[in-house]
């Protein structure tokens, strides 16, 4: 098995319900999840605030089968790719597989812009602080503020 960990990310309809059900998809593989942040929308057009969070998984899926998973999460939550960047349902990103790089158009890990948001690097610091070096999360975009909980379903938050 090998750690990996996921962005997830709303800004529309029930932002804590798609996160909770993203969540609850992933099952057994999920070891932990972050607190919840509110945050401010970095790049893209004028839109909401985002709840976003990280997951960190053990799994033996492959970077492509990974991947997979994001888009049927996403996909699960109704989310229409029409504006990069735009607001959205549910956003899933792959943000760091222990041990693995990939430089393909459509996968890049790490996240190739992981290191300039607070909305990855804050709750990804409370699962991982080693991959979040303080300086790069003092340079990081964003504002962002730890919020209530979800309800996991007695599957707590880290």
């Amino acid at each position: 098995m090998t750690r990996a960990f996921l962005s997830l990310g709303s800004n529309l309809g029930d932002r804590r319900k798609q996160l909770a059900e993203a969540i609850d998809s992933l099952g057994a593989s999920v070891r932990a999840v972050s607190p919840v942040y509110e945050t401010d929308p970095v790049g893209g057009p004028d839109q909401g605030r985002f709840l976003n969070l990280v997951v960190e998984l053990d799994t033996d899926l492959s970077p492509r089968e990974l991947l997979a998973v994001c888009h049927r999460l996403e996909s699960a939550a109704g989310r229409v790719r029409i504006e990069r960047w735009g607001p959205r349902s549910l956003d899933v990103d792959i943000v760091w597989i222990d041990g693995v790089t990939v430089d393909e158009p459509d996968l890049e890990i790490p996240h190739p812009r992981m290191h300039e948001r607070r909305f990855v690097l804050a709750p990804l610091a409370d699962l991982a602080p080693e991959l979040v070096p303080a300086d790069v999360y003092d340079r990081a975009q964003g504002h962002v503020e730890q919020v209530e909980p979800l309800d996991l379903g007695g599957r707590g938050e880290a």
